[in-house]
């Protein structure tokens, strides 16, 4: 253990003498192996953070940290060579530690099949290795159900046969299959398609597989009119029927936008230890794709998602022209620089807040929090409230880590706080805290918060303070109460340079949560993850606060009863009341019982006995 601090000292050591300067930094361990590799803007701030205070980094961050046995870096001239050289790096030695994709082994293709007369199907990656000279393939893909999806819309449109008849050999050799007879097939087996008319329905189907809906539309009515003109009308109803397909596909699906832009959207959803990432893939308005990503957590969510959108993009050559994402990323400017050179044209990145952008936003993240809630113990409810709690508040990354305050008091006596925490949506008692306010004979709730607060915190700042419940910085400070009070505890935070959000939590004439205020009250009502999950919140703080408060008025009634007693002062008195609970328990005791207490005479034990025999 001794040798690991020492290791980890010279290690802050020699990131103290890094320069303020951009680059890329390489962790290496004790065999030479580079475990991880990251960028920086100011490699020294950077660096350094690794190797300070190393117990509070995140689980895999810290095992990666105490891996560490040395470090190298390269200086670059700007911010975008550095990400654009850390990407290269991460892709060539493929480190340990960090954000790694899998190769297109595990991507999934539509087939077209060679021959007269072709079938479109969904195949693997290891499918397209032994495949025939003719046979032809659309993809990429992650998904295999986006393929699944397609080829089925894609058959049941343009009602191509999906059965395992060889054509033209099975022509008229059996009966049309069920397909046929429910109108989902053309029924080619029965012979009566010609090869030019079967090639004219693949090529429509393969231009509807790859381009806009609307496009493929247009063009099915130009024909359907061309053929009305031409009196075909046997071609014109199937036409007819071809386009009413894909309009009852669409509207059920609701799978289009109204934006026509080749569009990226991507969310993060992250834990403690994991995080999944959704990319929903929309082409000419059309949802062509969805997978998920799961990694461990090494990192801030920024990081983590600038990190994988420079590895999605670099090893793809289907860069779309807009990514909308579901935080600020601090390096956007230099990755859509990136993004747009490999494209060869621009490419803008959006954090998206309202509108239909937004509405994507949210269904991604939805997808990503279903999907985290998969592989951890959080609910996707508990991780959609905070992603909304998050975007409602303006902060930069969904708090993990919340506190509330709340102050309690009957008049002028008994004036108590209480400190509950939410530690991933979820009650942490562990580390909840109760605080009696002193030295305050005036009622007075800003006064009272104001303490509670400083003596929380200043404990924090306390180098000998090993308590987890004071020692943690929440991500959030929920207090119940108005604009008063998050004046109040800015001022404190302030003072002690402490910068934690803080924001109050407002009750309606029924003493339900109404909203959010900080320097303007946030409506919270029409989003309901976030109004369930912060009313829960307030609810529990003020609970807690209210029991304790309850609790000392009831201690301090017992109090007054034993010190009526002559030789019974507070002190002692507090002494029995913690030994032995109740003034009952205290008449029921034993005169030896009570002579353990630290001061208390045999004499004194029958003075007790006598009085509590006759006043109670």
């Amino acid at each position: 253990m001794l040798e690991n601090k020492k290791k980890i000292d010279e290690l802050r050591k020699k990131a103290l003498n890094l320069p303020l300067l951009p680059g890329v930094y390489i962790m290496k361990d004790i065999n030479g192996e580079i475990i991880y590799i990251g960028k920086a803007k100011a490699l020294k701030n950077r660096v350094v953070q690794y190797f300070r205070n190393i117990s509070s980094h995140l689980p895999k961050v810290y095992q990666m940290v105490i891996r560490v046995e040395n470090f190298e870096y390269i200086l670059c001239d700007s911010e975008f060579e550095a990400l654009v050289l850390e990407c290269n790096l991460i892709k060539q030695h493929i480190p340990k530690y960090n954000i790694l994709l899998k190769d297109d082994k595990g991507y999934h293709y539509i087939k077209i099949s060679g021959g007269d007369y072709p079938k479109i199907s969904g195949v693997k990656h290891s499918d397209t290795v032994n495949a025939k000279k003719d046979d032809k393939f659309i993809g990429p893909y992650m998904s295999a159900f986006a393929v699944k999806k397609m080829v089925e819309d894609t058959n049941r449109v343009f009602k191509l046969p999906t059965c395992s008849k060889v054509f033209p050999r099975d022509f008229n050799k059996k009966r049309p299959c069920l397909q046929y007879h429910i109108g989902l097939c053309s029924g080619l087996c029965r012979g009566k398609i010609s090869k030019e008319e079967y090639s004219d329905t693949i090529r429509s189907a393969i231009e509807y597989i790859k381009g806009d809906g609307n496009v493929e539309i247009n063009k099915l009515r130009e024909q359907m009119q061309k053929a009305s003109d031409d009196l075909n009308f046997e071609k014109a109803a199937v036409l007819r029927d071809r386009i009413n397909s894909i309009e009852k596909i669409r509207e059920n699906q609701k799978i289009f936008t109204s934006s026509k832009l080749n569009r990226d959207i991507i969310a993060i959803s992250a834990g403690e230890q994991k995080c999944c990432i959704c990319v929903l893939t929309y082409r000419g308005g059309r949802l062509c794709d969805s997978v998920l990503h799961y990694f461990d957590r090494n990192g801030e969510f920024g990081d983590i998602l600038s990190q994988f959108i420079m590895q999605l993009y670099s090893q793809s050559n289907k860069i779309p022209d807009a990514i909308l994402v579901n935080i600020e990323l601090s390096d956007k400017q230099s990755i859509e620089r990136y993004l747009s050179e490999q494209k060869g044209k621009k490419v803008s990145i959006t954090y998206s807040q309202k509108g239909e952008g937004h509405s994507l936003v949210l269904m991604a993240q939805n997808n990503a929090s279903e999907g985290l809630s998969s592989i951890s113990k959080l609910s996707g409810r508990d991780i959609s409230a905070l992603y909304e709690l998050s975007r409602l508040l303006g902060l930069s990354k969904p708090p993990s880590y919340i506190e509330s305050y709340d102050i309690s008091n009957m008049g002028n006596k008994n004036i108590v706080g209480g400190m509950v925490v939410f530690k991933n949506a979820k009650p942490y008692k562990n580390a909840y805290k109760r605080f009696t306010i002193k030295d305050q004979l005036m009622q007075d709730d800003y006064s009272a918060m104001a303490q509670m607060i400083e003596r929380r915190f200043r404990d924090y700042l306390d180098p000998e303070c090993t308590d987890e419940g004071f020692k943690t910085l929440p991500d959030l400070i929920l207090l119940d109460g108005g604009k008063g009070h998050v004046s109040t505890v800015k001022a404190v935070l302030q003072k002690l340079n402490i910068g934690v959000p803080v924001f109050g939590m407002v009750k309606d004439s029924s003493h339900k949560t109404r909203a959010i205020t900080s320097d303007e009250e946030i409506s919270i009502s029409k989003n309901r993850a976030a109004f369930s999950f912060v009313s829960s919140v307030q609810d529990e703080v003020h609970r807690y606060s209210i029991s304790f408060q309850a609790k000392r008025h009831k201690n301090s009634s017992l109090e007054m009863t034993l010190t009526q007693i002559d030789g019974i002062g507070k002190k002692r008195a507090m002494l029995l009341l913690k030994k032995f609970k109740t003034i009952k328990a205290i008449k029921n005791a034993e005169i030896n019982e009570l002579c353990s207490i630290s001061g208390i005479t045999a004499e004194i034990a029958e003075r007790i006995k006598e009085h509590l025999n006759k006043n109670t």
